[in-house]
């Protein structure tokens, strides 16, 4: 190759880079290097050729369905509808001799020829939706009001050939902008991970709708990448992992959006692949057929999808939910039912052995179960419910609808479980509410002086399941020890000596394979398992999760739980009444679709898989989350793809519905841009499933080697690929900006209870903690990983009071001790535990304010309420604690913990753990975890 010296402009000189047998081009004066040859006057920049996803139709001289402008404007207002190019993130298009549409028009709806959808519904002079310019500096960027790095390798932005897109003028999709950061310079910031994902970046026209909610939240889906690599080979060699990690049922809290709900049972579906109406198909043929954006069949629009039933007459198309939002309901017509809705059923199983009424959690369960039988879901008056409790026999109750005086029948043949009575066992819930009430208050005292010390827990199941088998439902139970006798009777197998060894994941697998079985038996029947375990001693968490995990139902632990502790009683009274007034999906199948190309590969979650892709859910509950991981089969030739995911289901008040989450993500064939999408918290949500199964499937430490070694292969691919690699480059750490908390989230999961090198952590307390690295949604999950911590005493004076949205909180504090002081009061809390650290020094008047004591001698460390004085810091404390509380997606009402500098060492060393970026045991901090990722980048071996 001829040098191309000669044409350099003045200051640049070229190098040749014999590792890639190319030349690499210097700025003398600055140092920046890139592989691109420069230009005089502007730099280079890396630009890609887009394929146009708008294909214009021809157009048919056949009979087509015209709508005045009129009408299509009911639903955008009279200025009418926004830019339509805002759903797909891209400029403005330039508008070439347009005339503006005039009041007699005619409408064609989804001609979506070049430009013809904004012709047609832009006024002139109209403002757009969206001005890219507008986009907030944080997303896919540097960190507030800082200057980006030019990144290595890479030109910077080109800011003319920003202004002229801005302007319309550079046509096509937007492009990622990559900033590497260096990790040896850059510590985390903990308000990265609370940054919404990099932008989706779709296409000019590929979205038929202007809606801003066309693609969903990242609460309800979110992609590990949100520009699809074209090739295997490319996502191969990014090394990112490609999943989607879903929660279909999020819970709507105040200011969330409602999931819109389409009640005229018109369907529309791709008659090849199954595919459901959404905001990213094609209208043709003059809006009579839409081609699937998934497999491009043509497809005839249903007769009635532009008729308005309500008010029998005729509809606006683009009003329908379908077509603008992105997660929708359909109420489900009857050929999507194999029988009637079934009711909502519970079956509560209640431990009533000796060590479970002398704790309190018989007092506790059966005085909330009172208290909120009005919160459980019954609007239409059909639910049923029954309640069983056990020894080792099994105790029914016989509740007859308008009597007020239950009778008990004991069956003591747990070797065969039988029902011993065909009816008023299982019963509905409003005619049996006085005698469910009268027995509610009885229990407790019934088994007051029982002295019986063992669990027929798997016969209680197995009783619980024939009694709901024909129907379908949850079973919820509450156990206070090991199952000790009949079906799925469990030994204690904790053995310190094995704890910290290749044989402690044996403990954290199921010792009984009477569990999964049963587990399956229930799926198939429609039931769901709760689990409530609490215990003094060993209670065997790993195996009794087991339920919930094939059943799609949750598993709760409360260790050492006593209600003569206000605080233990509180906590599980505020979470058992939270599940029971809980809206949950019944008899629920999900099936996940993917543009041609990609296919489901594996799947992560609570739930069973019932064929290659179908994963049956008996009862859905709020706020759970699944992680699906992705092939890509073939090269992707279209501009976007799209997933979607459908949960066919049965409400708890008894109607058949469709839950539909569709997400549309650009594909590129550009390394930068791979890097550029890469969604951290949704990679990091991943690696936590990941990692629990291999624990599963391998050994705790495979477990930990595996998601060191997947940062490190992201991090050598970047090095690689997104680099110069010149001399300086072993001496950086590269990553992208956009994925700069990734290390630290590692860190995190290296370091959490679920799969941390340790020989002091219980079986239970992991398996415990595996359950929720595998089931929590991502809101709950970074805090779990990567805990908050505030600094009280100094917290600024708006911190703790009320602002336009709700209370405010504290700046958060990188985890590191070097930020505790010895005269402050700090708190640190990962979602399911809050510790307030006092330090040493606290002055008397900060104790007085905050614990209405005299001195930090007379305070004790431990489990605590805090009392609410009166003085503004008392005040708010409490109030950033409550927002602590109550500010996250779930049922979890975390333990409050006072924790003294130098109070009892186990107190301080457990809140002391959660401060991550701390060097603990043979684990490392920060720093040093950084460091030996540096060496292993630079191929020196080693590992954390």
């Amino acid at each position: 190759m001829a040098s191309p010296a000669a044409q350099l402009p003045p200051g640049w000189v070229a190098e040749w880079d014999a590792t890639h047998q190319r030349y690499l081009f210097i700025e003398s004066a600055s140092g920046h290097t890139q592989w691109e040859v420069p230009q005089a006057g502007l730099q280079a920049q890396d630009q890609q050729p887009l394929a146009s996803s708008a294909v214009a139709q021809p157009h048919h001289a056949g009979k087509r369905r015209q709508y005045a402008p009129g009408q299509t404007q009911a639903y955008y207002g009279s200025d009418g509808p926004a830019d339509p190019s805002f759903a797909a993130g891209g400029p403005q298009q330039p508008q070439q001799q347009q005339q503006p549409a005039v009041g007699g028009q005619l409408f064609t709806p989804g001609l979506v020829g070049e430009q013809q959808f904004a012709s047609q519904q832009q006024g002139p002079g109209q403002p757009t939706y969206y001005q890219p310019g507008q986009e907030p500096e944080y997303i896919n960027g540097p960190t507030y009001g800082q200057q980006p790095q030019p990144a290595y390798g890479q030109a910077p932005v080109d800011q003319l050939a920003g202004q002229f897109g801005q302007m319309g003028m550079g046509g096509g999709q937007k492009q990622f902008q990559l900033y590497t950061t260096n990790l040896l310079t850059s510590p985390p910031e903990p308000r990265e991970l609370y940054r919404p994902p990099p932008e989706i970046r779709l296409p000019p026209n590929s979205c038929i709708s202007p809606s801003p909610f066309a693609n969903p939240d990242p609460s309800y889906k979110r992609s590990t990448l949100n520009a699809i690599p074209t090739t295997s080979s490319l996502l191969g060699k990014a090394k990112v992992p490609l999943a989607l990690i879903i929660t279909p049922y999020r819970s709507i809290k105040e200011g969330d959006e409602a999931v819109p709900l389409v009640t005229d049972t018109v369907i529309a579906r791709c008659r090849r692949c199954r595919t459901y109406i959404n905001p990213y198909v094609q209208f043709i043929d003059g809006g009579n057929r839409w081609r699937c954006c998934m497999c491009n069949m043509a497809n005839e629009v249903p007769q009635l999808f532009d008729w308005d039933q309500v008010r029998n007459q005729p509809g606006d198309r683009w009003s329908r939910a379908e077509l603008n939002h992105s997660v929708v309901e359909f109420v489900a017509p009857t050929e999507y039912m194999v029988r009637p809705p079934q009711p909502a059923v519970y079956v509560f199983l209640i431990d009533v052995s000796h060590s479970a009424v002398q704790s309190g959690m018989v007092a506790t369960a059966t005085r909330t179960l009172l208290e909120n039988l009005d919160r459980i879901p019954d609007e239409d008056e059909r639910t049923k419910v029954a309640i069983i409790c056990y020894d080792v026999s099994l105790y029914f109750f016989s509740l007859p609808p308008g009597s007020t005086d239950p009778s008990m029948l004991v069956v003591s043949d747990i070797d065969d479980v039988f029902l011993p009575k065909p009816s008023d066992l299982l019963v509905n819930l409003a005619e049996a509410r006085s005698a469910l009430e009268v027995l509610l208050g009885r229990i407790n005292d019934m088994f007051q002086e029982n002295s019986i010390v063992g669990s027929a827990m798997g016969p209680a199941l197995q009783a619980g399941f024939k009694l709901m088998a024909p129907i379908g439902g949850k079973i919820v139970v509450l156990s206070s020890s090991l199952p000790s006798i009949g079906a799925g009777a469990l030994k204690p197998r904790e053995d310190p000596k094995i704890l910290g060894t290749a044989k402690e994941s044996g403990l954290l697998q199921a010792a009984s394979p009477f569990y999964k079985t049963f587990a399956i038996e229930c799926s198939r029947a429609h039931v769901s398992v709760d689990m409530f375990l609490f215990s003094a001693g060993y209670t065997d968490v790993a195996s009794l999760a087991c339920l919930p995990h094939y059943t799609s139902g949750q598993t709760y632990y409360y260790p050492a739980f006593n209600a003569g502790r206000s605080e233990d009683a509180l906590k599980f009274a505020h979470e058992f009444g939270e599940v029971l007034a809980m809206p949950i999906m019944l008899e629920a199948v999900m099936r996940v679709r993917a543009s041609r190309g990609l296919r489901m590969a594996s799947f992560h979650g609570n739930f069973f898989v019932r064929s290659t892709d179908l994963l049956a859910m008996p009862a859905v509950p709020q706020d759970q989350s699944y992680a699906i991981e992705i092939q890509i089969e073939e090269t992707i030739t279209s501009p976007f793809v799209v997933f979607q995911t459908a949960v066919l289901h049965t409400t708890c008040f008894g109607e058949r519905r469709i839950r539909v989450i569709t997400l549309a993500l650009p594909t590129t064939s550009n390394m930068s841009e791979v890097f550029a999408s890469a969604d951290q918290v949704a990679i990091g949500t991943l690696l936590a499933n990941k990692a629990v199964e291999r624990a599963l499937t391998h050994k705790l430490e495979d477990s930990r080697d595996y998601i060191f070694q997947k940062l490190v292969d992201i991090l050598v691919s970047y090095k690689a690929n997104m680099t110069s690699g010149g001399a300086g480059a072993s001496a950086q750490l590269a990553i992208s900006d956009n994925m700069k908390m990734l290390p630290v989230l590692v860190l995190g999961l290296l370091k959490n209870v679920g799969i941390r090198q340790s020989a002091q952590i219980p079986p239970d307390i992991r398996a415990y903690s595996q359950c929720l690295l595998t089931s929590l949604p991502s809101q709950l999950l970074v805090p779990y990983i990567y805990p908050t911590f505030y600094s009280l005493h100094g917290m600024p004076p708006e911190a703790g009071t009320v602002g336009e949205d709700g209370v405010i909180l504290p700046p958060a504090l990188p985890l590191t001790s070097e930020r505790l002081e010895r005269h402050g009061l700090f708190l640190i809390e990962d979602g399911q535990t809050i510790f307030l650290y006092v330090g040493r020094d606290a002055v008397p008047q900060l104790i007085m304010d905050v614990f209405n004591l005299q001195s930090y001698d007379v305070l004790r460390g431990g489990k605590t309420t805090l009392p609410v004085l009166d003085n503004p810091f008392s005040q708010r404390v409490n109030a950033v604690i409550q927002k602590t509380r109550e500010m996250r997606r779930g049922v979890y009402h975390p333990h409050l913990y006072v924790v003294k500098d130098d109070g009892e060492p186990p107190l301080r060393l457990w809140a002391l753990s959660a401060l991550i970026q701390d060097r603990a045991d043979v684990l490392p901090s920060y720093q040093q975890f950084i460091s030996s990722l540096k060496d292993k980048v630079n191929g020196l071996g080693g590992g954390y």
